[in-house]
Protein backbone atom coordinates (compact mmCIF):
# COMPACT_ATOMS: atom_id res chain seq x y z
CA UNK A 1 0.00 0.00 0.00
CA UNK A 2 2.85 2.62 1.30
CA UNK A 3 4.65 1.87 -1.81
CA UNK A 4 1.64 2.02 -4.14
CA UNK A 5 0.88 5.90 -2.89
CA UNK A 6 4.67 6.81 -2.96
CA UNK A 7 4.79 5.68 -6.42
CA UNK A 8 1.12 7.63 -7.10
CA UNK A 9 2.37 10.72 -5.66
CA UNK A 10 5.33 10.85 -7.18
CA UNK A 11 3.48 10.14 -10.98
CA UNK A 12 1.27 13.26 -10.12
CA UNK A 13 4.06 15.53 -9.04
CA UNK A 14 5.95 14.93 -11.76
CA UNK A 15 2.88 15.29 -14.31
CA UNK A 16 2.43 18.50 -12.04
CA UNK A 17 5.75 20.06 -12.55
CA UNK A 18 5.62 18.91 -16.53
CA UNK A 19 2.45 20.96 -17.04
CA UNK A 20 3.76 23.59 -15.79
CA UNK A 21 6.53 23.63 -17.54
CA UNK A 22 4.66 23.39 -20.72
CA UNK A 23 2.25 26.87 -19.23
CA UNK A 24 5.08 28.96 -18.71
CA UNK A 25 8.56 27.21 -20.28
CA UNK A 26 11.42 28.75 -18.68
CA UNK A 27 10.04 32.07 -17.76
CA UNK A 28 13.21 35.28 -17.62
CA UNK A 29 12.17 35.95 -13.89
CA UNK A 30 10.06 35.02 -11.02
CA UNK A 31 8.12 38.31 -10.70
CA UNK A 32 4.60 38.42 -11.25
CA UNK A 33 5.15 40.77 -14.80
CA UNK A 34 7.33 37.89 -16.02
CA UNK A 35 5.81 34.97 -15.00
CA UNK A 36 2.94 36.15 -16.78
CA UNK A 37 4.72 37.79 -19.76
CA UNK A 38 6.40 33.87 -19.84
CA UNK A 39 2.23 32.42 -19.45
CA UNK A 40 1.24 34.31 -22.77
CA UNK A 41 4.25 33.83 -24.70
CA UNK A 42 3.09 30.70 -24.46
CA UNK A 43 -0.42 30.31 -24.99
CA UNK A 44 -1.53 31.71 -28.55
CA UNK A 45 -4.31 34.09 -28.57
CA UNK A 46 -7.27 33.24 -31.35
CA UNK A 47 -8.53 36.27 -33.70
CA UNK A 48 -11.56 37.07 -31.54
CA UNK A 49 -9.13 37.48 -28.20
CA UNK A 50 -6.29 38.91 -30.19
CA UNK A 51 -7.73 41.09 -33.07
CA UNK A 52 -7.87 40.96 -36.31
CA UNK A 53 -9.42 40.20 -39.75
CA UNK A 54 -11.64 37.31 -40.44
CA UNK A 55 -12.52 36.40 -44.58
CA UNK A 56 -14.17 33.67 -46.30
CA UNK A 57 -13.18 33.78 -49.98
CA UNK A 58 -14.40 31.62 -52.55
CA UNK A 59 -12.49 30.50 -55.42
CA UNK A 60 -13.64 30.70 -59.03
CA UNK A 61 -12.31 27.23 -60.20
CA UNK A 62 -14.37 27.41 -63.08
CA UNK A 63 -11.51 29.88 -64.34
CA UNK A 64 -8.61 27.00 -63.38
CA UNK A 65 -10.60 24.86 -65.35
CA UNK A 66 -10.78 27.35 -68.37
CA UNK A 67 -7.11 28.07 -68.45
CA UNK A 68 -6.55 24.01 -68.52
CA UNK A 69 -8.89 23.62 -72.08
CA UNK A 70 -7.67 27.02 -73.41
CA UNK A 71 -3.78 25.33 -72.77
CA UNK A 72 -5.33 21.64 -74.54
CA UNK A 73 -6.74 23.80 -77.43
CA UNK A 74 -3.67 26.19 -78.19
CA UNK A 75 -1.76 22.25 -77.92
CA UNK A 76 -4.12 20.28 -80.06
CA UNK A 77 -3.72 23.74 -82.75
CA UNK A 78 0.33 22.82 -82.54
CA UNK A 79 -0.09 19.21 -83.29
CA UNK A 80 -3.14 19.32 -85.98
CA UNK A 81 -0.39 21.54 -87.69
CA UNK A 82 2.31 19.56 -87.01
CA UNK A 83 0.43 16.27 -88.45
CA UNK A 84 -0.75 18.54 -91.70
CA UNK A 85 -4.41 18.02 -90.56
CA UNK A 86 -6.49 20.94 -91.79
CA UNK A 87 -8.88 21.30 -89.05
CA UNK A 88 -10.32 24.90 -86.72
CA UNK A 89 -10.41 24.04 -82.68
CA UNK A 90 -12.93 26.28 -80.58
CA UNK A 91 -14.58 26.47 -77.65
CA UNK A 92 -18.51 26.46 -78.48
CA UNK A 93 -19.68 27.66 -75.42
CA UNK A 94 -18.63 30.69 -73.53
CA UNK A 95 -19.89 29.53 -70.59
CA UNK A 96 -19.06 26.24 -70.73
CA UNK A 97 -15.18 25.95 -70.35
CA UNK A 98 -14.98 22.16 -70.28
CA UNK A 99 -15.88 21.24 -73.82
CA UNK A 100 -13.93 21.68 -77.33
CA UNK A 101 -14.91 21.40 -80.57
CA UNK A 102 -12.83 20.20 -83.64
CA UNK A 103 -13.89 20.11 -87.11
CA UNK A 104 -12.03 18.41 -90.18
CA UNK A 105 -11.68 20.76 -92.73
CA UNK A 106 -10.57 18.08 -94.96
CA UNK A 107 -12.89 14.41 -95.58
CA UNK A 108 -10.31 12.84 -96.13
CA UNK A 109 -8.20 13.56 -93.33
CA UNK A 110 -11.21 12.96 -90.34
CA UNK A 111 -9.68 9.68 -89.73
CA UNK A 112 -6.23 10.98 -89.17
CA UNK A 113 -8.12 13.63 -86.84
CA UNK A 114 -9.96 10.90 -84.73
CA UNK A 115 -6.80 8.66 -84.33
CA UNK A 116 -4.91 11.93 -83.25
CA UNK A 117 -7.43 12.53 -80.33
CA UNK A 118 -7.92 9.00 -79.36
CA UNK A 119 -4.25 9.12 -78.77
CA UNK A 120 -3.39 12.16 -76.66
CA UNK A 121 -6.77 12.87 -75.05
CA UNK A 122 -9.04 10.10 -74.71
CA UNK A 123 -7.35 9.31 -71.57
CA UNK A 124 -8.45 12.89 -70.42
CA UNK A 125 -11.58 14.03 -72.42
CA UNK A 126 -14.51 12.07 -73.97
CA UNK A 127 -14.38 11.98 -77.43
CA UNK A 128 -18.08 11.91 -79.70
CA UNK A 129 -18.19 12.58 -83.51
CA UNK A 130 -21.02 14.32 -85.32
CA UNK A 131 -22.35 14.80 -88.68
CA UNK A 132 -20.00 17.27 -90.38
CA UNK A 133 -16.95 15.88 -89.82
CA UNK A 134 -16.83 17.34 -86.14
CA UNK A 135 -15.79 15.79 -82.92
CA UNK A 136 -16.79 17.11 -79.30
CA UNK A 137 -13.72 16.80 -76.51
CA UNK A 138 -15.74 17.29 -73.16
CA UNK A 139 -13.29 16.93 -69.85
CA UNK A 140 -13.74 13.87 -67.94
CA UNK A 141 -15.39 14.58 -64.55
CA UNK A 142 -13.04 13.17 -62.71
CA UNK A 143 -10.50 15.64 -64.76
CA UNK A 144 -12.88 18.65 -63.81
CA UNK A 145 -12.99 17.67 -60.52
CA UNK A 146 -9.57 17.16 -59.79
CA UNK A 147 -8.52 20.53 -61.30
CA UNK A 148 -11.02 22.44 -58.86
CA UNK A 149 -9.46 20.53 -55.69
CA UNK A 150 -6.19 21.43 -57.00
CA UNK A 151 -7.36 25.51 -58.04
CA UNK A 152 -8.43 25.24 -54.12
CA UNK A 153 -5.27 24.24 -52.57
CA UNK A 154 -2.88 26.25 -54.80
CA UNK A 155 -5.22 29.55 -53.64
CA UNK A 156 -4.36 28.26 -50.19
CA UNK A 157 -0.95 27.88 -50.94
CA UNK A 158 -0.44 31.38 -52.68
CA UNK A 159 -2.63 32.86 -50.28
CA UNK A 160 -0.45 31.46 -47.19
CA UNK A 161 3.03 32.14 -48.87
CA UNK A 162 1.72 36.05 -49.17
CA UNK A 163 0.28 36.61 -45.52
CA UNK A 164 3.78 34.80 -44.49
CA UNK A 165 5.61 37.67 -46.23
CA UNK A 166 3.62 40.52 -44.97
CA UNK A 167 4.58 39.08 -41.78
CA UNK A 168 1.36 37.92 -40.17
CA UNK A 169 1.82 35.77 -37.56
CA UNK A 170 -0.03 32.67 -36.76
CA UNK A 171 -2.76 32.99 -39.38
CA UNK A 172 -5.06 30.33 -39.73
CA UNK A 173 -5.30 29.42 -43.99
CA UNK A 174 -7.75 26.49 -44.87
CA UNK A 175 -10.47 24.82 -46.98
CA UNK A 176 -13.79 26.02 -45.34
CA UNK A 177 -15.79 23.27 -44.81
CA UNK A 178 -19.17 24.57 -44.92
CA UNK A 179 -19.26 25.89 -48.92
CA UNK A 180 -17.69 23.90 -51.68
CA UNK A 181 -14.15 25.55 -53.44
CA UNK A 182 -14.03 27.75 -50.30
CA UNK A 183 -11.29 29.14 -48.18
CA UNK A 184 -11.15 30.38 -44.48
CA UNK A 185 -8.58 33.27 -43.44
CA UNK A 186 -8.23 34.45 -40.20
CA UNK A 187 -5.38 36.85 -39.71
CA UNK A 188 -4.79 38.07 -35.74
CA UNK A 189 -3.40 41.44 -35.01
CA UNK A 190 -3.43 42.60 -38.64
CA UNK A 191 -3.34 46.16 -39.15
CA UNK A 192 -3.99 47.17 -42.47
CA UNK A 193 -6.61 44.97 -43.45
CA UNK A 194 -7.76 46.66 -46.74
CA UNK A 195 -4.24 46.23 -48.14
CA UNK A 196 -4.20 42.35 -47.07
CA UNK A 197 -7.53 42.15 -48.95
CA UNK A 198 -5.92 43.52 -51.85
CA UNK A 199 -3.12 41.34 -51.82
CA UNK A 200 -4.82 38.12 -51.25
CA UNK A 201 -7.87 39.05 -54.01
CA UNK A 202 -5.73 39.77 -56.41
CA UNK A 203 -4.61 36.78 -58.75
CA UNK A 204 -1.45 39.08 -59.70
CA UNK A 205 -1.49 37.28 -63.20
CA UNK A 206 1.18 38.61 -65.34
CA UNK A 207 1.24 36.78 -68.84
CA UNK A 208 2.97 38.59 -72.21
CA UNK A 209 0.73 38.32 -75.41
CA UNK A 210 1.34 38.88 -78.78
CA UNK A 211 -0.20 41.52 -80.26
CA UNK A 212 -2.61 41.15 -83.36
CA UNK A 213 -4.46 43.93 -84.03
CA UNK A 214 -5.26 47.72 -82.84
CA UNK A 215 -4.96 49.43 -81.04
CA UNK A 216 -8.82 50.68 -81.06
CA UNK A 217 -10.72 53.38 -79.12
CA UNK A 218 -13.01 51.45 -77.81
CA UNK A 219 -14.47 47.79 -77.93
CA UNK A 220 -17.62 48.48 -80.50
CA UNK A 221 -14.92 49.99 -82.97
CA UNK A 222 -12.65 47.16 -82.15
CA UNK A 223 -15.26 44.53 -83.28
CA UNK A 224 -16.64 46.36 -85.86
CA UNK A 225 -12.88 45.77 -87.29
CA UNK A 226 -13.05 42.71 -86.62
CA UNK A 227 -16.61 41.89 -88.71
CA UNK A 228 -18.17 41.59 -85.64
CA UNK A 229 -16.89 38.29 -84.07
CA UNK A 230 -13.36 37.42 -82.11
CA UNK A 231 -11.48 35.09 -83.59
CA UNK A 232 -11.41 31.76 -81.56
CA UNK A 233 -7.47 32.31 -80.95
CA UNK A 234 -7.92 36.11 -80.26
CA UNK A 235 -8.86 37.95 -77.12
CA UNK A 236 -10.20 41.88 -77.21
CA UNK A 237 -8.48 43.42 -73.88
CA UNK A 238 -8.56 46.90 -72.63
CA UNK A 239 -5.59 48.98 -71.22
CA UNK A 240 -4.35 52.58 -70.53
CA UNK A 241 -3.43 54.96 -73.81
CA UNK A 242 -0.19 56.18 -74.62
CA UNK A 243 1.59 58.99 -72.76
CA UNK A 244 2.37 62.16 -74.24
CA UNK A 245 5.50 63.72 -73.44
CA UNK A 246 3.71 65.88 -70.59
CA UNK A 247 3.69 62.55 -68.73
CA UNK A 248 -0.57 62.16 -69.18
CA UNK A 249 -1.66 59.29 -69.91
CA UNK A 250 -4.39 59.86 -73.11
CA UNK A 251 -8.06 57.60 -73.01
CA UNK A 252 -7.76 53.97 -72.33
CA UNK A 253 -7.45 51.40 -75.50
CA UNK A 254 -8.50 48.01 -76.62
CA UNK A 255 -6.41 45.43 -78.39
CA UNK A 256 -7.04 42.36 -79.97
CA UNK A 257 -4.07 39.79 -78.62
CA UNK A 258 -3.18 36.58 -79.21
CA UNK A 259 -5.53 34.23 -76.10
CA UNK A 260 -2.63 32.37 -75.27
CA UNK A 261 -0.01 33.66 -73.52
CA UNK A 262 4.31 33.43 -74.58
CA UNK A 263 5.03 34.11 -71.08
CA UNK A 264 2.98 33.34 -67.97
CA UNK A 265 2.25 31.74 -64.55
CA UNK A 266 5.26 29.47 -63.40
CA UNK A 267 7.92 31.21 -66.22
CA UNK A 268 8.43 34.02 -64.13
CA UNK A 269 11.26 32.69 -61.63
CA UNK A 270 11.90 36.02 -59.39
CA UNK A 271 10.38 39.89 -58.93
CA UNK A 272 11.66 42.26 -57.39
CA UNK A 273 10.96 46.31 -56.68
CA UNK A 274 13.25 48.77 -58.35
CA UNK A 275 14.07 51.88 -59.76
CA UNK A 276 14.22 53.15 -63.05
CA UNK A 277 16.79 55.52 -64.73
CA UNK A 278 14.85 58.38 -63.26
CA UNK A 279 14.41 57.05 -59.84
CA UNK A 280 10.57 56.27 -60.60
CA UNK A 281 9.48 52.99 -58.74
CA UNK A 282 9.24 49.54 -60.91
CA UNK A 283 8.99 45.78 -61.01
CA UNK A 284 12.21 44.08 -62.34
CA UNK A 285 10.69 39.88 -63.10
CA UNK A 286 13.21 37.54 -64.10
CA UNK A 287 11.99 34.24 -66.20
CA UNK A 288 13.18 30.88 -65.82
CA UNK A 289 15.88 29.41 -68.10
CA UNK A 290 13.42 27.44 -70.08
CA UNK A 291 11.00 29.93 -70.63
CA UNK A 292 14.00 32.45 -71.37
CA UNK A 293 15.14 30.45 -73.93
CA UNK A 294 11.74 30.46 -75.67
CA UNK A 295 10.63 33.86 -74.89
CA UNK A 296 14.35 34.34 -76.94
CA UNK A 297 13.04 32.83 -79.85
CA UNK A 298 10.23 34.27 -80.09
CA UNK A 299 11.14 37.86 -79.53
CA UNK A 300 13.89 36.81 -82.26
CA UNK A 301 11.06 35.77 -84.85
CA UNK A 302 9.15 38.90 -83.96
CA UNK A 303 10.82 41.81 -84.15
CA UNK A 304 9.07 44.64 -85.35
CA UNK A 305 5.96 43.14 -84.19
CA UNK A 306 4.04 44.44 -80.76
CA UNK A 307 3.80 42.35 -77.13
CA UNK A 308 1.51 43.49 -74.55
CA UNK A 309 2.26 43.07 -70.87
CA UNK A 310 -1.01 41.65 -69.67
CA UNK A 311 -1.29 41.84 -65.50
CA UNK A 312 -4.60 40.73 -64.09
CA UNK A 313 -6.86 41.01 -67.18
CA UNK A 314 -5.79 43.98 -68.42
CA UNK A 315 -2.93 45.69 -70.77
CA UNK A 316 -0.03 47.38 -68.77
CA UNK A 317 1.97 48.13 -71.52
CA UNK A 318 2.07 47.23 -75.57
CA UNK A 319 5.66 47.67 -77.02
CA UNK A 320 7.65 46.91 -80.16
CA UNK A 321 10.01 44.34 -80.02
CA UNK A 322 13.27 46.45 -81.25
CA UNK A 323 15.82 43.42 -79.94
CA UNK A 324 15.61 40.02 -78.81
CA UNK A 325 15.12 39.69 -74.86
CA UNK A 326 15.74 36.59 -73.30
CA UNK A 327 15.12 36.06 -69.44
CA UNK A 328 14.22 40.05 -67.71
CA UNK A 329 11.57 42.73 -68.10
CA UNK A 330 9.98 45.18 -65.96
CA UNK A 331 6.62 47.09 -65.24
CA UNK A 332 6.68 50.58 -64.75
CA UNK A 333 3.89 53.18 -63.94
CA UNK A 334 3.76 52.20 -60.47
CA UNK A 335 3.95 54.05 -57.11
CA UNK A 336 6.42 52.40 -54.54
CA UNK A 337 3.71 50.49 -52.26
CA UNK A 338 2.35 49.49 -55.58
CA UNK A 339 5.79 47.91 -56.76
CA UNK A 340 6.46 46.17 -53.20
CA UNK A 341 2.90 44.72 -53.23
CA UNK A 342 3.30 43.29 -57.02
CA UNK A 343 6.91 41.89 -56.40
CA UNK A 344 5.39 40.33 -53.45
CA UNK A 345 2.37 38.62 -55.24
CA UNK A 346 4.55 37.72 -58.34
CA UNK A 347 7.20 36.14 -56.37
CA UNK A 348 4.58 34.04 -54.54
CA UNK A 349 3.41 32.77 -57.58
CA UNK A 350 -0.53 33.76 -59.49
CA UNK A 351 -4.35 32.31 -58.18
CA UNK A 352 -4.59 29.75 -60.18
CA UNK A 353 -8.45 31.69 -60.49
CA UNK A 354 -9.85 34.63 -59.10
CA UNK A 355 -11.63 35.01 -55.40
CA UNK A 356 -14.08 36.74 -54.16
CA UNK A 357 -14.94 37.59 -50.75
CA UNK A 358 -18.09 35.87 -49.18
CA UNK A 359 -17.61 37.04 -45.71
CA UNK A 360 -15.28 39.78 -43.56
CA UNK A 361 -15.29 40.16 -40.07
CA UNK A 362 -13.07 42.53 -38.27
CA UNK A 363 -12.37 42.77 -34.30
CA UNK A 364 -10.72 45.24 -32.98
CA UNK A 365 -7.87 44.51 -30.49
CA UNK A 366 -9.62 46.24 -27.23
CA UNK A 367 -13.00 44.34 -27.98
CA UNK A 368 -10.93 41.28 -27.77
CA UNK A 369 -8.67 42.50 -24.49
CA UNK A 370 -11.97 42.69 -22.75
CA UNK A 371 -13.28 39.44 -24.16
CA UNK A 372 -10.18 38.06 -22.26
CA UNK A 373 -10.65 40.04 -19.19
CA UNK A 374 -14.49 38.96 -18.71
CA UNK A 375 -13.70 35.42 -19.86
CA UNK A 376 -11.24 35.19 -17.13
CA UNK A 377 -13.37 36.82 -14.64
CA UNK A 378 -15.92 34.38 -15.45
CA UNK A 379 -13.59 31.58 -14.85
CA UNK A 380 -12.37 32.70 -11.70
CA UNK A 381 -16.15 33.36 -10.43
CA UNK A 382 -17.53 29.60 -11.82
CA UNK A 383 -14.20 28.34 -10.37
CA UNK A 384 -14.31 29.70 -7.13
CA UNK A 385 -18.03 28.79 -6.55
CA UNK A 386 -17.73 25.03 -7.17
CA UNK A 387 -14.96 24.98 -5.05
CA UNK A 388 -16.77 26.88 -2.02
CA UNK A 389 -20.15 24.49 -2.79
CA UNK A 390 -17.71 21.14 -2.90
CA UNK A 391 -16.38 22.34 0.26
CA UNK A 392 -19.96 22.91 1.68
CA UNK A 393 -21.78 19.94 0.42
CA UNK A 394 -18.77 17.10 0.58
CA UNK A 395 -17.04 18.99 3.91
CA UNK A 396 -13.66 16.99 4.19
CA UNK A 397 -13.91 15.15 0.88
CA UNK A 398 -14.47 18.25 -0.95
CA UNK A 399 -10.84 19.52 -0.67
CA UNK A 400 -9.75 16.75 -2.37
CA UNK A 401 -12.38 17.65 -5.46
CA UNK A 402 -10.85 21.31 -5.14
CA UNK A 403 -7.56 19.77 -5.34
CA UNK A 404 -8.20 17.80 -8.40
CA UNK A 405 -9.91 20.61 -10.21
CA UNK A 406 -6.60 22.95 -9.83
CA UNK A 407 -4.93 20.06 -10.96
CA UNK A 408 -7.56 19.51 -14.09
CA UNK A 409 -6.93 23.40 -14.61
CA UNK A 410 -3.02 23.49 -14.48
CA UNK A 411 -2.90 20.14 -17.03
CA UNK A 412 -5.15 21.58 -19.60
CA UNK A 413 -3.64 24.94 -19.33
CA UNK A 414 0.13 23.03 -19.58
CA UNK A 415 -1.43 20.86 -22.63
CA UNK A 416 -1.82 24.15 -24.50
CA UNK A 417 1.08 25.71 -23.78
CA UNK A 418 3.32 22.82 -24.66
CA UNK A 419 1.28 22.28 -27.82
CA UNK A 420 0.86 25.57 -29.32
CA UNK A 421 -3.06 25.46 -29.38
CA UNK A 422 -4.66 28.80 -29.53
CA UNK A 423 -6.77 30.00 -26.94
CA UNK A 424 -10.32 31.57 -28.29
CA UNK A 425 -13.46 33.01 -26.80
CA UNK A 426 -15.26 30.08 -27.09
CA UNK A 427 -12.05 28.10 -25.57
CA UNK A 428 -12.67 30.13 -22.34
CA UNK A 429 -15.99 28.64 -22.24
CA UNK A 430 -14.90 25.06 -23.06
CA UNK A 431 -12.59 25.77 -19.80
CA UNK A 432 -15.70 26.71 -18.07
CA UNK A 433 -17.41 24.35 -18.93
CA UNK A 434 -14.78 21.66 -18.16
CA UNK A 435 -14.89 23.12 -14.92
CA UNK A 436 -17.98 21.67 -14.07
CA UNK A 437 -17.81 18.60 -15.47
CA UNK A 438 -14.54 17.63 -13.66
CA UNK A 439 -16.41 18.45 -10.34
CA UNK A 440 -19.46 16.15 -11.61
CA UNK A 441 -17.07 13.39 -12.44
CA UNK A 442 -16.15 14.15 -8.29
CA UNK A 443 -19.98 14.34 -7.49
CA UNK A 444 -20.61 10.64 -9.20
CA UNK A 445 -17.99 9.13 -7.21
CA UNK A 446 -18.71 10.70 -3.54
CA UNK A 447 -22.43 10.21 -3.99
CA UNK A 448 -21.79 6.25 -4.90
CA UNK A 449 -19.23 6.33 -2.18
CA UNK A 450 -22.01 7.62 0.47
CA UNK A 451 -24.21 5.04 -0.32
CA UNK A 452 -21.61 2.51 0.28
CA UNK A 453 -21.26 3.52 3.57
CA UNK A 454 -25.07 3.68 4.50
CA UNK A 455 -25.01 0.89 3.69
CA UNK A 456 -22.62 -0.51 6.34
CA UNK A 457 -19.44 -0.92 4.31
CA UNK A 458 -15.71 0.18 5.89
CA UNK A 459 -14.20 3.15 4.81
CA UNK A 460 -12.09 1.40 3.10
CA UNK A 461 -14.30 -0.84 1.32
CA UNK A 462 -17.14 1.67 0.67
CA UNK A 463 -14.07 3.97 -1.42
CA UNK A 464 -13.03 0.95 -3.41
CA UNK A 465 -16.80 0.03 -4.49
CA UNK A 466 -17.33 4.18 -4.97
CA UNK A 467 -14.43 4.42 -7.91
CA UNK A 468 -15.44 0.72 -9.18
CA UNK A 469 -19.29 1.50 -10.09
CA UNK A 470 -19.13 5.23 -10.85
CA UNK A 471 -15.70 4.36 -13.53
CA UNK A 472 -17.99 2.90 -15.74
CA UNK A 473 -20.40 6.00 -15.90
CA UNK A 474 -17.27 8.18 -15.82
CA UNK A 475 -16.08 6.59 -18.61
CA UNK A 476 -18.92 6.65 -20.98
CA UNK A 477 -19.97 10.37 -20.23
CA UNK A 478 -16.47 11.59 -21.30
CA UNK A 479 -16.34 9.56 -24.76
CA UNK A 480 -19.54 10.68 -25.96
CA UNK A 481 -18.54 13.97 -25.05
CA UNK A 482 -15.17 13.89 -26.95
CA UNK A 483 -17.08 12.64 -30.09
CA UNK A 484 -18.91 15.49 -30.25
CA UNK A 485 -15.98 17.96 -29.68
CA UNK A 486 -14.24 15.95 -32.39
CA UNK A 487 -17.00 16.68 -34.76
CA UNK A 488 -16.86 20.32 -33.84
CA UNK A 489 -13.14 20.41 -34.26
CA UNK A 490 -13.18 18.70 -37.63
CA UNK A 491 -16.45 20.87 -39.03
CA UNK A 492 -15.86 23.96 -37.16
CA UNK A 493 -14.11 27.19 -37.32
CA UNK A 494 -11.26 28.81 -35.65
CA UNK A 495 -13.35 29.74 -32.71
CA UNK A 496 -15.41 26.70 -32.39
CA UNK A 497 -12.30 24.51 -33.29
CA UNK A 498 -10.79 26.24 -29.73
CA UNK A 499 -13.54 25.34 -27.83
CA UNK A 500 -13.39 21.83 -29.23
CA UNK A 501 -9.90 21.72 -27.95
CA UNK A 502 -9.83 22.97 -24.78
CA UNK A 503 -13.14 20.61 -24.07
CA UNK A 504 -11.77 17.78 -24.98
CA UNK A 505 -8.23 18.17 -23.36
CA UNK A 506 -9.95 19.41 -19.96
CA UNK A 507 -12.07 16.43 -20.16
CA UNK A 508 -8.77 14.05 -20.77
CA UNK A 509 -7.48 15.78 -17.90
CA UNK A 510 -10.67 15.37 -15.49
CA UNK A 511 -10.65 11.61 -16.26
CA UNK A 512 -6.93 11.71 -14.42
CA UNK A 513 -7.75 14.14 -12.03
CA UNK A 514 -11.13 12.93 -10.77
CA UNK A 515 -10.46 9.20 -10.62
CA UNK A 516 -6.60 8.43 -10.56
CA UNK A 517 -5.43 11.93 -8.10
CA UNK A 518 -8.65 11.71 -6.30
CA UNK A 519 -8.36 8.23 -5.51
CA UNK A 520 -4.73 8.58 -4.49
CA UNK A 521 -5.86 11.21 -1.79
CA UNK A 522 -8.47 9.09 -0.46
CA UNK A 523 -5.49 6.47 0.31
CA UNK A 524 -3.71 8.65 1.58
CA UNK A 525 -6.64 9.90 4.29
CA UNK A 526 -7.44 6.34 5.01
CA UNK A 527 -3.90 5.68 5.65
CA UNK A 528 -3.87 8.16 8.07
CA UNK A 529 -6.82 7.41 9.88
CA UNK A 530 -6.91 4.73 12.55
CA UNK A 531 -9.41 1.39 11.30
CA UNK A 532 -12.49 2.58 11.09
CA UNK A 533 -12.85 6.48 11.95
CA UNK A 534 -15.33 7.80 9.49
CA UNK A 535 -15.01 9.58 6.39
CA UNK A 536 -15.52 13.04 6.32
CA UNK A 537 -17.99 12.92 2.88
Amino acid sequence: MQKNLTGKTVLILAILLLCVFGAIGIPKGFTRSALLQSFTDRIHLGLDLRGGTHLILQVMVEEAVGAVTDNDLVRLQAELKQANIPATVIKPDPNNAEVLRVTSLSPDKTGALRDLLNSSYAGTYTIASGSDNTFTLTLLPTQATSIRARAVQQAIETIRSRVDNLGVSEPIIQEYGLGANQILVELPGVDDPGRVKDIIQSTARLEIHQVIGGPWADQATALQALNGAVPPDAMLMQGPGEIDPTGTTGASQWWELKRIAEVAGSDFRDAKPEQDENGRPQVGFYLTTAAGDRFYTFTSNNIGNKLAVVLDGQVREAATIQASIRDQGRITGLDQQKAQDLSLMLRSGALPASIHFLEERTVSASLGADSIRHGVYAAIAGMLAVMAFMLFYYRGAGINADLALILNLVILLGFMGATGSTLTLPGIAGIILTIGMGVDSNVLIFERIREELHAGKAPGAAVDQGFAHAWVTIIDTHITTMVSAAILFLFGTGPVKGFAVTLVAGLAANLFTAVFVSRAIFDAILKRKPAGAALSI
